[in-house]
């Protein structure tokens, strides 16, 4: 017998116009950041307007696939379209790695060659873009406690601040004391930064696709949990996994005293599986034990 979580609306659908908005201040930032950032010839600017790209693409993906969420479910996919949200967090992941890892590339090239560097456009545009990214990071901080999805998005808003940080700090090294490789440094410890978060989100994403259990779910408690119901003698072939963030799904074979009472026990055993460990999908087989399936047969 089934149970469902209530609504279809998804954790990210939720935070839809905090993502519209942090989306249209970062696109317009980003304009401004990649042009100061060609003029000035500053790496550090230019690999911060890298991290700003991913930042729009990643909240245009999060928007999309909140549509694509809300979608209903059909025959042929039974689960709807949750899993877009997934996907938009894991082709995040990889697409920022893949700028981690140019910047870093460029960062040595210019560290044997530094080129010269404006330090009064990188100060402006640094000061800009911490304000912007400051704003965007706290619009979407609620959401990213909540999904997947959105905590994307999140993260990449708050590695551009702190990169902005770092543009701020080359920038003004360069202009008091000249140091020209404060710029490629500085765009190297931007790379350096976001690699072993994204990794952590692109990690998640792949849990969720593979079907692993949700991180804050034990199986061992949860079947403990479900044998405490009156009525209850055992749990097999449990399974659960999460369809999207804060949607989870659970499947498994309950041996009861009296199949009769099968309507009370699942609604115990449903009550118990929400109120604990926050699973509201769940699809549960209720079986006499043993020895009466063999007295039944006989």
């Amino acid at each position: 017998m089934n149970a469902h979580g209530h609504g279809s609306v998804t954790a990210a659908g939720r935070h839809t116009r905090p993502l519209a908005w942090a989306l249209a201040f970062t696109v317009a930032f980003l304009l401004v950041e990649m042009g100061v950032g060609l003029w000035s010839r500053s790496l550090a600017l230019l690999a911060d307007a890298g991290h700003m790209v991913t930042d729009a693409a990643s909240l245009a993906l999060a928007l999309v696939a909140i549509w694509f969420a809300a979608k209903p479910a059909t025959p042929a996919k039974s689960y709807g379209y949750y899993r877009v949200e997934i996907l938009a967090a894991l082709v995040n992941a990889v697409v920022l790695l893949g700028i981690s890892a140019a910047i870093l590339v460029e960062a040595y090239r210019r560290w044997i060659e530094p080129p010269d560097v404006m330090a009064g456009p990188m100060i402006v545009v640094a000061v800009l873009g911490l304000a912007v990214n400051l704003v965007s990071a706290r619009l979407l901080r609620s959401g990213s406690q909540e999904s997947l999805n959105v905590h994307g998005a999140y993260l990449e808003v708050l590695s551009d601040a702190l990169g902005s940080i770092g543009v701020l700090v080359a920038g003004l090294v360069v202009a008091t004391t000249g140091w020209r490789l404060a710029d490629p440094l500085v765009a190297a410890a931007i790379g350096l930064f976001i690699v072993p978060r994204t990794w952590k989100l692109l990690r998640q994403a792949v849990n969720v696709l593979l079907e692993a259990t949700p991180p804050h779910v034990d199986v061992a408690e949860v079947t403990a949990a479900m044998q405490a119901v009156p009525g209850v003698r055992g749990v097999h072939d449990l399974h659960i996994w999460t369809l999207t963030s804060g949607k989870h799904a659970m499947s498994a074979h309950v041996l009861v005293d009296d199949a009769a009472r099968s309507t009370q026990l699942l609604d115990r055993l449903h009550a118990v599986l929400h109120e604990k460990f926050r699973i509201d999908h769940t699809t549960i087989q209720l079986e006499p034990p043993p020895i009466l399936r063999i007295r039944e047969r006989s």
